[in-house]
């Protein structure tokens, strides 16, 4: 918990998977795909890593002008490259700015993020593929934003930084460990012993309800009796009467 952090200070792809980067076994098929990768960051990138921001979430349509104009707001741009497809050239929604001050970097790091450009809300974040160590892209099963495979998000960067880890204490951990099982047995038992000791209980009563009515000398029971008495009684009455 010491050297434990929100954002990640080493890409692992089996701790990006994670809500708080404790897991130990990868769940999603990307994880796997992003531990078996063996990435080498694009040798033909020019520029510093360290004064270059990475723009997210752009619209189609935003061009490079665009981008300069909004951006440069911040400090003077040295250069812009708004990634597009080699076949079609149309944009593919991310871009880099390299700033010539770390000043203006900052300042774009800190303000630009979550702002609005042609109806898009943009994500900003310093660029990772040459700064971090390990870094898998998300076409490998890596990154930080968005959805993968089958929908496990990433988790470690500054849109979706790792929770804290709750550790509980060892006296609890112990008592709801071990303890728990021992007197949850004790406790299902001594149900069960009462239980069983109310059932027999009315099963004997229910048998000694017949033995009574059959200790009668004359076999009757005592209800039957007691109406057997009762029409003698109405006999006699009529019989006075007359």
């Amino acid at each position: 918990m010491a050297d434990w952090a929100p954002i990640a200070k080493e890409y692992d792809p089996l701790k990006a998977g994670s809500i708080d980067g404790t897991d130990e076994e990868p769940h999603d098929r990307a994880i796997w795909r992003a531990m078996l990768a063996r990435y080498v960051p694009n040798k033909g990138v020019t520029g510093d890593p360290h004064l270059t921001l990475f723009v997210a979430r752009l619209n189609l349509q935003t061009t490079e002008e665009k981008l300069k104009e909004v951006f440069s707001r911040y400090g003077d741009i040295r250069k812009i490259r708004l990634v597009r497809d080699l076949v079609t050239g149309f944009s593919k929604g991310y871009a880099f700015i390299e700033y010539k001050e770390e000043r203006a970097l900052l300042k774009a790091h800190r303000d630009a993020n979550r702002l609005v450009i042609d109806q898009h809300e943009i994500f900003v974040d310093f660029e990772l593929e040459r700064t971090l160590k390990g870094w898998i892209p998300r076409r490998l099963g890596g990154g930080f934003g968005g959805k993968k495979e089958s929908g496990q998000l990433r988790f470690g960067g500054r849109d979706r930084p790792f929770r804290k880890p709750i550790n509980l204490p060892n006296m609890k951990n112990d008592f709801y460990a071990e303890g728990s099982s021992e007197k949850r047995n004790w406790s299902r038992e001594g149900t069960r012993d009462w239980r069983t000791r109310d059932r027999d209980h009315e099963r004997s009563r229910d048998k000694r309800w017949p033995e009574r009515e059959r200790s009668w000398p004359w076999g009757d029971s005592e209800r039957e009796r007691d109406s057997k008495e009762e029409r003698s009684r109405g006999r006699e009455r009529k019989d006075r009467d007359r």
